[in-house]
C-alpha cells in the first residue's frame, strides 16, 4: 500500500469528494474512510486534505454544512449544493477528458478515434 498520493492529483481531492457528497451527506472523517475504501486505498487523503479541500468548498458554497449530535457527539456533516453539482458535472466531464489523452498518450487505445457520448460512455468513430 503506497502512503503518499503524486503531485500530479491536483484537484482530485476536490473532485471525489463532491462525488462521494453526491451520494449522501458525510462527516469529515467519514469522507477520508469513504475515499479510501471507494478507491481501494488508491487514494490515501487523509484530514490534513480532506479538511482543507471541504473549508474552500463551504466558502465556494459548493457544499453546506450542519452540526448534528450523533451518538453524544457533535459533528459536522457537509451537503453537496446545487452550485455543488454544477461543479461536479463540469469537473466529471475535464478528467474524463484528462483521462482519454492519458490513455491515448500511453498509447493505450486501438488507433480508433474515440469521443464521449451522451453519458460519458466512449463513442467509436472509426479510425484515423
Amino acid at each position: 500500500m503506497r502512503r503518499t498520493n503524486p503531485n500530479f492529483l491536483n484537484g482530485v481531492p476536490e473532485l471525489v469528494v463532491l462525488s462521494l457528497l453526491a451520494r449522501q451527506d458525510m462527516y469529515g472523517y467519514e469522507l477520508v474512510k469513504a475515499i479510501q475504501a471507494k478507491t481501494r486505498e488508491a487514494f490515501t487523503f487523509g484530514e490534513g486534505c480532506v479538511y482543507p479541500v471541504l473549508h474552500y468548498l463551504e466558502e465556494t458554497r459548493l457544499v453546506s454544512s450542519e452540526r448534528r449530535e450523533v451518538g453524544g457527539r457533535t459533528r459536522t456533516y457537509y451537503r453537496l449544493s446545487a452550485r455543488g453539482q454544477k461543479r461536479l458535472e463540469s469537473l466529471t466531464q475535464d478528467w474524463k477528458q484528462v483521462s482519454l489523452g492519458i490513455s491515448l498518450a500511453l498509447g493505450e487505445h486501438t488507433g480508433e478515434r474515440v469521443c464521449h457520448a451522451e453519458g460519458g460512455a466512449p463513442a467509436r468513430l472509426g479510425r484515423r
